[in-house]
């Protein structure tokens, strides 16, 4: 099983950035997926999550109405659209396949991607 992270890097405060993540190896189609971040000497947080049948997302609070998390279950990928991004988005970000239909606590994700660098400058 692999995820496969992608669309980060440099941007100006403000901007956006789309991220992406496929997952290959099995479907994911009833598990629940996230973004994750970690920011230099932080712990890693959740960012977003979405659930197996892409009803039901999560957002934190340091996020909501920011960034947009959507999963299409046809492509195996999921997505995080990140809009108004601010100097304290910055981060190595990682999408994660959960063992349920929904998860927020990381140790429900058991499927890591490599990560993908943002950085947003002020």
């Amino acid at each position: 099983v692999q995820l496969q992270a992608s669309g980060g890097g440099l941007v100006q405060a403000g901007g956006s950035l789309r991220l992406s993540c496929a997952a290959s190896g099995r479907t994911f189609s009833n598990s629940a997926m996230g973004w994750f971040r970690q920011a230099p000497g932080e712990e890693r947080e959740i960012v977003a999550a979405i659930s197996g049948s892409g009803g039901t997302t999560y957002h934190a609070g340091s996020v909501k109405g920011r960034f947009t998390i959507s999963k299409d279950n046809a492509k195996n990928t999921v997505y995080l659209q990140m809009n108004s991004l601010r100097p304290e988005d910055t981060a190595v970000y990682y999408c994660a396949a959960a063992r349920g239909a929904y998860g927020l606590d990381r140790g429900e994700y058991e499927y890591w991607g490599q990560g993908t660098q943002v950085t947003v400058s002020s």
